[in-house]
């Protein structure tokens, strides 16, 4: 994978955190956050996921992937480094 911080980087220093259809508001109610979090979804394809570079830079990647060829097209940054 590539970070935009710290450049090409083995994908073992990388942690999948979630799809980002599956992130919450503070604010959702109970039915909201069931609904987003396990009545989703989940189609082969390409997918906006939640990714951190945890044994590098700690940024929030925001990644374009094909969940079956694993191909990312897009990397970007979340906010700043952690």
């Amino acid at each position: 994978m590539v970070c935009p911080h710290c450049g090409p980087r083995a994908q073992v220093e990388f942690v999948f955190d979630r799809a980002l259809d599956a992130v919450l508001s503070l604010d959702a109610s109970p039915a909201e956050a069931v609904s987003r979090l396990y009545e989703r979804d989940n189609p082969r394809g390409w997918s906006w996921e939640l990714w951190r570079h945890t044994a590098g830079c700690g940024a929030w990647l925001k990644l374009h992937r094909h969940t079956v060829t694993h191909e990312i097209d897009i990397v970007e940054t979340i906010g700043g480094l952690a």
